[in-house]
């Protein structure tokens, strides 16, 4: 379970992240939504610990973000929004570079490669450099690489971001496996079609703060909407939707 509380976050004048709170629940997929500019990513890069609140609290799994970043790390695999894959490895070393990181065992490490390679259908990329990869490929070595130690918390950015809509399709019905496991699965996206199909609660950042925390049922009877992109809209504000 990853616990948000209070969260601020400001470069010089500008306040990217002004006072969020959330929480992304155990056997739940939550999304994170907003519009470009409106402090998601960097929401998400304090909450894996790449970056240090001005004020606020990260708790995973119950522990503290701050005291203890190492230890979040340990509960968090994280797709972050720049891959960041190496391209003179194969997909298969990448994962297996990630994996000692850790401090995984050989023995483990081969298991948990396999598993990862079936699960994301990446058996005939296993074994070439990432060097040419199509984005779809990129994505799934990314994650079988954030996946490697068998977290219980994952975070993905954008997951889908570029990719076709068979690869879109297969990253789907791997993130509602993660949710079957019993997982806490919180994500960003733009793509609504994609929030309606997998979230059970959104949470929605406008101007650095939440202006929405509820089930897709809840915001579609809060903003007396049909649709999620009418609701999103109506919660934003139509100008600032313009503007993303």
């Amino acid at each position: 379970m990853i616990e948000v509380s209070d969260l601020h976050k400001a470069f010089g004048a500008v306040k990217a992240v002004d006072g969020v709170s959330f929480s992304a629940r155990d056997g739940e997929i939550t999304g994170l939504l907003g519009p470009n500019g409106a402090g998601k990513t960097t929401a998400l890069r304090m909450l894996y610990t790449l970056m240090a609140p001005d004020r606020g609290q990260v708790l995973v799994d119950g522990i503290d973000a701050a005291r203890d970043p190492l230890g979040v790390r340990r509960r968090l695999g994280v797709l972050p929004d720049a891959r960041g894959l190496y391209k003179r490895l194969t997909a298969s070393e990448n994962i297996d570079y990630f994996a000692r990181l850790h401090g995984m065992s050989e023995a483990l490490l081969t298991t948990r490669r396999a598993t990862l390679i079936e699960a994301l259908g990446m058996a005939d990329i296993a074994n070439r450099r990432t060097e040419g990869f199509s984005q779809g490929q990129r994505v799934k070595t990314a994650i079988a690489r954030a996946l490697v130690h068998d977290p219980h918390n994952v975070i993905l950015d954008e997951p889908t971001n570029g990719l076709d809509v068979m690869a879109t399709r297969a990253l789907r019905q791997f993130m509602a496996g993660l949710k079957a496991e019993g997982r806490c699965v919180l994500f960003s996206s733009h793509i609504m079609q994609e929030v309606a199909a997998l979230c059970d609660r959104i949470v929605v950042i406008a101007r650095g703060r939440v202006v929405a925390d509820d089930t897709p049922q809840a915001l579609l009877a809060r903003t007396g909407t049909n649709t999620l992109e009418d609701a999103f809209v109506s919660l934003i504000g139509s100008d600032e939707g313009l503007a993303a």
